[in-house]
């Protein structure tokens, strides 16, 4: 994983999660995800940036982060990254 890899913290059983991996997906943006529910250390570190327990923490090249985004805040940063 490089620092222009996208980052998804989530978990399986999260309904936004796959929403969040399954919209990526779908526009072929590659990115790493990083299943909290089976790495502690990942759980911690989700928390540590999103600042609270919500995931999916999407975590883009320049840093920044959105926690629990919907699919327009995913599409408008990916363009704004000029990852799309």
């Amino acid at each position: 994983m490089t620092d222009s890899t996208i980052q998804v913290y989530g978990a399986d059983w999260c309904r936004d999660c796959r929403r969040t991996k399954q919209q990526l997906d779908g526009l072929a943006v590659d990115y790493a995800y990083i299943d909290v529910e089976h790495d502690d250390a990942a759980a911690q570190r989700a928390q540590q940036i999103a600042g609270r327990m919500n995931i999916p923490v999407v975590v883009f090249p320049d840093g920044t982060h959105q926690v629990e985004p919907s699919n327009a805040d995913v599409e408008a940063k990916l363009r704004e990254l000029s990852l799309l």
